[in-house]
């Protein structure tokens, strides 16, 4: 597996539980950011939302992300200022790495902003890498106001194609995650994570009368295309669609929409199955869907070389 940090003690830590806690910016560089976000948002054009585009939504979006902004100029001027803000400890960090997709993630406490458990998207073969988001919180993050909560080494065990329109194995599970695996990540101003995308994790609402106010920042190897997995709902084939992006593709991207003028890959069988608290239970701690591909091809060249 391509190694995702510099540190090797941290990279150990990433493969076992699927992400990092570590010193990130400083405080000064907060409160720029903080000051950015305030100044810049008079450009938003408000969030794109899935009954414009014909479908419906369980529940209402509480919570702001940059991601699904209508306007893609102001989702070009947040990349340019997080990505200039974040470099120089990215690289110093990641072991060769860019950014694809830039949020900041607002949380009032009007709306509560909860963030239902998930798992980010694949936007990379994941068979060849991890891609990761560096979340930053530019307030302390505590339970309180909504912190970050993960489910420790979840990472690359379940949803192994993820993106707009695919059902999520995890789906009808989401309850009993919340209440019995997550572990909540209290950081203070300066710190951030940095997760794995495949990791479950989920963030609660916003109880404290201030701002919860975060960003994330999405990066993928250097090398490697960006990946984007679309399962067309008018097509019934069982296949969802593998199209080659890159970052000027997200800031015109409407995730309800089927893509256009993209490259694509090819596509992927896909048969969906929702799985039960118990499976999810043994899966957690079981083979990484990674590493069971590398595995069987070692399988099959000994083989060969008996036969």
């Amino acid at each position: 597996m391509r190694p995702v940090l510099n540190n090797p003690e941290l990279e150990k830590q990433f493969q076992r539980e699927g992400y990092v806690v570590l010193d990130f910016i400083s405080k000064e560089d907060v409160a720029i950011l903080k000051q950015k976000f305030f100044d810049t948002l008079p450009s938003s054009g408000g969030q794109i939302t899935a009954p414009e585009t014909g479908f419906k939504m369980p529940d209402e979006i509480t919570y702001d992300f940059t991601f699904i902004d209508k306007n893609p100029e102001y989702k070009k001027l947040v990349f340019g200022i997080i990505t200039e803000m974040f470099n120089a400890k990215m690289n110093e960090l990641l072991n060769n790495y860019k950014p694809i997709i830039a949020n900041y993630i607002r949380k009032t406490s009007e709306k509560g902003g909860e963030v239902p458990l998930h798992q980010n998207w694949s936007f990379a073969d994941e068979k060849k890498c991890c891609t990761v988001s560096i979340w930053c919180p530019l307030v302390d993050a505590t339970i309180a106001n909504g912190t970050l909560q993960v489910v420790p080494g979840s990472h690359k065990r379940f949803g192994e194609i993820r993106g707009p329109m695919v059902p999520w194995e995890l789906e009808n599970i989401k309850t009993p995650i919340v209440n019995k695996y997550m572990k909540p990540i209290e950081i203070p101003v300066g710190k951030a994570v940095i997760l794995d995308d495949s990791i479950v994790h989920y963030s609660a609402p916003n109880k404290t009368k201030d701002l919860r106010l975060a960003i994330q920042l999405i990066c993928i190897p250097e090398e490697l295309p960006s990946w984007h997995y679309f399962k067309n709902p008018s097509a019934n084939d069982g296949k969802v669609d593998i199209l080659e992006v890159d970052k000027e593709f997200y800031f015109q991207f409407n995730p309800w929409q089927f893509p256009t003028n993209v490259k694509s890959v090819g596509k992927v069988d896909y048969r969906h199955v929702d799985i039960d608290e118990n499976t999810f239970s043994s899966r957690l701690y079981g083979k990484r869907f990674d590493i069971r591909e590398e595995k069987n091809i070692f399988q099959k060249i000994k083989a060969a070389l008996v036969g």
